[in-house]
């Protein structure tokens, strides 16, 4: 088992994911919230999040092939997606996104925003979901490598958990500048993922 796999996939999720940028909007979205309840909607978030993108990992893959779509196109369309994600962290686009979708949360009657939008599409957004199938796709992947692959994703999961747990305290430490700094720094790591899997897609099709 090539653990450099693992800790690369550890880090696309996280980066895609973001658990760190989405601490201080789990505080805005959970505002007048008591603990007991901050803790009940993170969880409620997380094991969402878990469940789609765990159908997605398994189940991804037969979908393209059923939509008639190769695993190499996918992953050279899921790096440009990515690369796009990377741009919105560089340039501070997501972050402004993600606070637009947060805000429209709080003018809806519901209170319990766990599945919309933290859940999805926050967590489980598109590009996540598109990681996952790109991880689980890979050439000759057996049953092995697709657990180690979910292990790694429950993993990144329990991160964002924690941070949600500790979102309040992460704020007051970091502040807005540390968290834009360590966002764009996300993002420069998440570009240079990004077009390794294009790179990964071209090489299937003969390209390179």
């Amino acid at each position: 088992m090539d653990i450099s796999l693992y800790i690369t996939a550890f880090v696309a999720l996280f980066v895609v994911i973001d658990p760190i940028g989405l601490a201080p909007l789990f505080v805005a979205l959970t505002q007048g919230a008591s603990a007991k309840a901050r803790r009940a909607i993170g969880l409620r978030a997380c094991l969402v999040a878990l469940v789609l993108l765990t159908l997605f990992g398994l189940a991804g893959e037969a979908v393209l092939n059923f939509l008639g779509i190769s695993m190499p196109a996918f992953r050279m369309a899921g790096g440009i997606l990515l690369f796009l994600t990377a741009l919105d962290m560089l340039f501070e686009r997501r972050t402004k996104r993600r606070e637009d979708q947060a805000a429209s949360n709080e003018e809806s009657e519901t209170d319990d925003p766990s599945v919309f939008p933290l859940a999805t599409p926050l967590i489980a957004g598109p590009g996540s979901i598109a990681t996952m199938i790109l991880l689980t796709g890979e050439t000759d992947a057996d049953w092995v490598h697709i657990a180690a692959i979910h292990g790694v994703m429950a993993a990144v999961i329990i991160c964002v958990l924690g941070m949600f747990l500790l979102a309040g305290v992460i704020e007051r430490l970091l502040g807005q500048v540390g968290i834009n700094v360590i966002t764009r720094l996300l993002g420069m790591l998440l570009a240079a993922l990004s077009v390794q899997f294009v790179l990964n897609g071209m090489i299937d099709l003969g390209v390179l």
